[in-house]
């Protein structure tokens, strides 16, 4: 597992209180809403504040949103390819 992504995942986890959960147990392409881990809109809306203040990366926008939040994958590749060094 590629270091940004098991951050995002840490990440995940501290910022949505997902007890008893590890990086391990959140699979790289399950959706993180829906059928995936099931979050929610105001998962979402925690999760954006977490991405802003862990790695300095704002989602502009709700189609960034999309493409961001489909799985733990994508997550980590929006934040590569926006954050800056």
């Amino acid at each position: 597992m590629s270091d940004l992504k098991l951050e995002v995942k840490e990440m995940i986890i501290q910022r949505l209180k997902l007890e008893g959960m590890t990086p391990a147990d959140i699979d790289d392409q399950a959706p993180l809403f829906g059928e995936g881990l099931g979050l929610d809109s105001i998962d979402a809306l925690e999760l954006v504040l977490g991405i802003e203040q862990t790695f300095g990366v704002k989602i502009e926008d709700e189609a960034a949103g999309m493409q961001a939040f489909k799985s733990a994958e994508a997550l980590a590749t929006y934040i590569g390819q926006h954050r800056t060094a």
